[in-house]
């Protein structure tokens, strides 16, 4: 049996198929990432837009045209420009905390609900801004909203999903989150064109068309059996009817008994980030750190936040680094759906070691071909240019077909429901906490460390896919209650258990 590979869970399997009921109310809620998506898109793409810098940010403009003395390393290196992309995280990470005794007393549609509404808010701000106090201030509305639906949605998708099927599901949040990334770029890209210099308003402000559909349609989402049992023992007989409706079946009474009993445990426990540090708790805790750790230092939210920037530093004009923008979009988006179709077949470790692999050897390309064809003053030659664009989507590939959806996809399931909300408030956090450090710093990192900030990414992929292949156990097909049984039979794990 290879390292951290889990012969048999025994796991069991319950009744149940895919119904239509489970299928929309898991795309309605997963819409909720398309926003994420469209957000981390479109303020990548703006940033890159002569209007935006000349309206909000002159000095960066001004750098990036008119001193020939300066690095092209550091011609984007501005805290402020930095600070109206990574805001959006840190307010995330705070609403995610918030989020959490809401998600666990009220259930995960409110929370969904509270999300819709902050997003809304926030596309509305930061489309009328007419400074830089109001353009972050719509950035900050929309990391609440971030906080709440990242908290709550890869829950509500883990409880409404059938177990043969959970992986599948819960890919669907990093497939929504690709589409809302490549339809930002797409609309960058067209906005980018429209005379006057006002096009990144739409770009910034259609992120509320997306937020008022996920609000409505979450208003007539059905709450999860195992959230209702958990708000209170009056739902028993309401909890039962949404399991046997989800199901599509009258023979749920495994299931259902275990939902009963996980509940049971949930309610006995007060404090569950407390209850978290207890060493019985201790593999989840840690899954709950590093693997959305590990997610961030791949490098990813480099390419997300700053490929038109980063390819405008190798020497493209805007036009062209947008596009450059969209392709990785489209690669993403499409390996993304690959790694849905592939999850529930093959599982989540040998995704996870194959796209690892992908990412390791381009991110090395890439730093590479700067390294060698990337000096501080000067373009790249076309033909390096487009090496880099081809390693970097297929850089992209790998994520998509890995960390990116999978980063969702095992904490959200790896959970007891008695620390489930407190244990994904703690993913949210680690993943948005890692995603402000990035987003805030990388501009400086590649001003200071060029090319070599490439090699740094590389070498944390190396060491997550070796994380992987020694601690992680497979979870495929495992029900969502029964999950504690991959950890006793796991040949490190079981010693806390």
């Amino acid at each position: 049996m290879a390292v951290g590979v889990v012969a048999n869970a025994g796991g069991g399997r319950y009744n149940g198929r895919i119904t239509s009921q489970v299928a929309i109310a898991c795309m309605t809620a997963a819409s909720g990432a398309i926003i994420f998506g469209y957000d981390v898109g479109v303020s990548g793409g703006v940033t890159s837009m002569d209007p935006f810098l000349e309206e909000f940010f002159p000095g960066v403009r001004r750098k990036m045209k008119g001193d020939a003395n300066l690095s092209n390393y550091c011609k984007f290196d501005s805290q402020l420009l930095t600070c109206f992309t990574s805001s959006l995280y840190i307010a995330g990470l705070i609403s995610s905390f918030l989020a959490s005794p809401v998600t666990g007393k009220y259930g995960r549609r409110p929370s969904i609900v509270i999300g819709g509404i902050c997003y809304l808010l926030g596309s509305g701000i930061g489309g009328a801004a007419f400074n830089i106090y109001m353009l972050i201030l719509g950035r900050l509305l929309l990391g609440v909203g971030l906080g709440f639906t990242n908290q709550s949605v890869p829950l509500y998708v883990s409880e409404m999903a059938p177990a043969n099927y959970r992986g599948a599901f819960n890919v669907s949040f990093q497939i929504c989150v690709s589409i809302g990334y490549t339809s930002a770029t797409l609309i960058n890209y067209g906005t980018s064109k429209i005379r006057g210099g006002w096009g990144w308003r739409i770009s910034v402000a259609m992120a509320g068309v997306l937020a008022m559909m996920l609000t409505v349609g979450a208003l007539f989402l059905p709450e999860t059996p195992n959230s209702l049992l958990k708000i209170s023992d009056a739902n028993h007989d309401e909890a039962r009817r949404v399991l046997k409706k989800i199901r599509g079946t009258d023979d749920v009474e495994e299931e259902f008994a275990d939902l009963v009993n996980a509940s049971s445990a949930a309610k006995k426990i007060k404090h569950p980030f407390r209850n978290m540090l207890k060493r019985k708790y201790r593999p989840q805790l840690v899954m709950s750190v590093l693997i959305p750790f590990f997610q961030q230092v791949t490098g990813i939210n480099v390419i997300a936040f700053y490929t038109p920037i980063l390819f405008r530093t190798v020497g493209a004009a805007e036009s062209a680094s947008l596009f450059a923008a969209t392709l990785a979009g489209i690669v993403g988006f499409t390996f993304t759906v690959i790694a849905g179709i592939s999850v529930d077949r093959f599982g989540r470790r040998p995704l996870f070691l194959v796209g690892g692999i992908l990412m390791l050897v381009c991110q090395s390309l890439v730093g590479v071909l700067m390294s060698a064809k990337l000096t501080d003053h000067g373009a790249m030659p076309k033909s390096y240019a487009l090496a880099i664009l081809l390693s970097t989507c297929v850089y992209v590939a790998g994520f998509g077909l890995s960390w990116g959806p999978l980063g969702w996809v095992v904490p959200a399931e790896i959970f007891p429901l008695e620390i489930r909300a407190a244990g994904q408030s703690i993913v949210v956090a680690v993943n948005l906490l890692l995603t402000f450090v990035i987003a805030q710093a990388f501009l400086a990192m590649l001003c200071h460390l060029k090319s070599g900030i490439f090699f740094f990414f590389a070498a944390w992929v190396l060491t997550m896919s070796i994380f992987v292949y020694l601690l992680l156990p497979e979870t495929k097909g495992i029900p969502i209650e029964k999950m504690d049984k991959i950890w006793a039979e796991h040949f490190f794990w079981k010693r806390f258990i």
